[in-house]
């Protein structure tokens, strides 16, 4: 058995990052990952056609942050990219595509108006259902946008990704994306919205690539384990893993992926994602690459993602139910000395990758006090 400074569990973000900081700080510190590759969900490769796919669905990079930048910059080379994004939704009596966010375009073409951006808020004024206080997923959307559109564009889809109604839900899932008063149809507003320009694997790898670092792929360690092989643990996998299930299992919401490639056409999607907010649809969204990557190739590869509560854990569960039995976890967590928690999965908090990375630079910091 090696033994080494630091073993960092999980080869995603979190764990990349600290890896890298630990070790041109001196530490020798070993990467294991239980899947047979870097990256985590951002994992990216070429398919059996050629086309640069995300295997476990579309990883979209943006930030604000000059630090985070400044950081995966080392590895990576850019190509701008500003993400778009349509829902195809029950309307009607029929189905209608528009952009999301909702913005002036979108209220234009399901209600049939000619809006000045002036008069779009005095028009979501009184299509909109106050709710006071705003304490679900339902009550956000209703408050901003009134019923018709939270039945169309919101209610179906979050019952299909989340399997919960969003009144079982907390405001953090449908408040993360505004409605617009203008014309403005990027999905994001970041400063910073670029993709790694050779794709996330290379870039891993660069942040991989250190004498101080030792990878060990196919590894799936548990808690005693890891502590076996050094003195300190990073520990970037579900936090209910780390103890066994102690107080049972936390609830995750998990994806199942199908991917299709479609030869010798151009782009065939609207926008790179399309959502599907019909509930009668089994699946939520379709994602065609070649809008993320910029790849020119004769044909095209997409994913349609299907949510579903069995598989491997994606989304942390945000309700009050999923926030209490994380609280019992993270008590058992912050006794842990030895063992550093960070990630999406060991903090159970849904992060963007930039937040992951900034977290884990902050750790790293910590770590080497």
């Amino acid at each position: 058995m090696v033994r080494s400074d630091v073993i960092v569990v999980g080869a995603g973000f979190a764990g990349a990052v600290i890896s890298r900081q630990l070790a041109e700080a001196g530490r020798t510190v070993v990467v294991a990952d239980r899947r047979d590759h870097i990256g985590g969900n951002a994992f990216d490769r070429l398919d059996a056609h050629g086309v640069l796919i995300h295997p476990y669905g579309p990883h979209i990079f943006h930030t604000n942050s000059p630090e985070v930048v400044a950081f995966l910059s080392r590895f990576t080379a850019w190509r701008p990219y500003e993400h778009r994004v349509v829902a195809r939704i029950p309307w009607r009596g029929g189905h209608r595509v528009v952009p999301v966010p909702i913005n002036r375009t979108t209220i234009c073409r399901l209600y049939g108006v000619d809006l000045a951006p002036d008069q779009m808020q005095p028009f979501l004024d009184r299509i909109r259902t106050p709710v006071d206080p705003v304490r679900t997923s339902a009550d956000v959307v209703l408050n901003a946008v009134g019923p018709d559109l939270y039945q169309a564009m919101f209610r179906g889809y979050t019952r299909k990704q989340w399997g919960l109604d969003p009144s079982e839900l907390d405001t953090t899932v449908t408040s993360r994306v505004a409605t617009r008063t203008d014309d403005d149809d990027r999905y994001f507003t970041d400063r910073f919205q670029h993709m790694p320009a050779d794709g996330y694997t290379p870039m891993f790898r660069g942040m991989l690539d250190h004498p101080g670092i030792r990878l060990e792929l196919g590894a799936d360690l548990d808690a005693a384990t890891a502590h076996a092989r050094a003195p300190l643990v990073v520990w970037t996998g579900p936090v209910d893993a780390y103890f066994a299930h102690r107080f049972g299992p936390l609830p995750w919401r998990s994806l199942r992926f199908e991917h299709q490639h479609i030869p010798g056409q151009g782009r065939l999607l609207p926008a790179a994602v399309v959502n599907e907010g019909d509930e009668a649809v089994p699946y939520t969204r379709t994602t065609e690459f070649r809008w993320l990557t910029g790849q020119d190739h004769t044909g095209s590869s997409l994913v349609r993602e299907y949510s579903s509560a069995e598989g491997d854990p994606y989304y942390p569960i945000p309700n009050p139910q999923a926030k209490a039995l994380y609280q019992r976890y993270k008590d058992l967590a912050d006794a842990e000395p030895a063992t550093v928690f960070t990630g999406r999965l060991a903090q159970y908090r849904y992060f963007n990758m930039d937040q992951v990375v900034a977290a884990a630079l902050v750790q790293a910091g910590k770590i080497l006090g």
